[in-house]
């Protein structure tokens, strides 16, 4: 693994699937990742991208961003300086993920996002285990598709969610592309 960061997560993902009695089978029947990636991800020889985590995270009745809060150990704090703020890249697209809010266990949490030009990021619809989530952009073009609807986003537009489907996040744009995700936890 590059970072320590990648390596926390193959380690939070091996040890949710245990926690939740699950076998390497049926986590790949639940998440569509195939059982030889994921004994690749849980032994660290091989770097998840942003898809697979989703459908990991997904799978295992947790958001990414919760995925991501146990890999790095949350010590409960309030505050979280953006020093101290955890980034993941994408290996596959340069998808750049920050989060940002202090990990909690708080129903909110907050997201950065950096989408390259020319990137995209898709998720399948049991991804996303959560009531209510919105979209800020904050810099750059977003082309956001949720189920068959597609929505471009402008810097300064924020898109509240309607119930779980597939979606993709496409930066169509010659810049990156910077947006804000919050999220409330829980099932609908």
């Amino acid at each position: 693994m590059e970072d320590p960061l990648s390596a926390s997560l193959a380690s939070a993902v091996q040890q949710a699937r245990v926690a939740l009695d699950l076998s390497v089978n049926a986590l790949a029947e639940r998440s569509g990742v195939s059982r030889a990636m994921i004994g690749k991800i849980e032994r660290g020889e091989a770097q998840p991208t942003a898809v697979l985590l989703g459908r990991l995270s997904g799978a295992l009745g947790m958001t990414l961003s919760e995925l991501v809060a146990r890999a790095e150990e949350g010590t409960g704090e309030l505050l979280r300086r953006a020093a101290d703020q955890p980034v993941w890249t994408d290996p596959a697209t340069g998808y750049r993920r920050r989060a940002v809010s202090p990990v909690t266990d708080g129903p909110l949490e907050l997201v950065e996002v950096e989408l390259p030009a020319g990137a995209s990021v898709s998720y399948p619809a049991d991804a996303y285990i959560f009531k209510y989530q919105q979209i800020w952009v904050l810099d750059g073009h977003l082309r956001f598709h949720e189920g068959p609807v597609v929505h471009d986003l402008a810097a300064g537009d924020c898109l509240q969610l309607g119930q779980p489907s597939p979606t993709t996040f496409e930066n169509p744009g010659t810049a990156d592309c910077r947006y804000l995700v919050a999220l409330v936890k829980g099932r609908g």
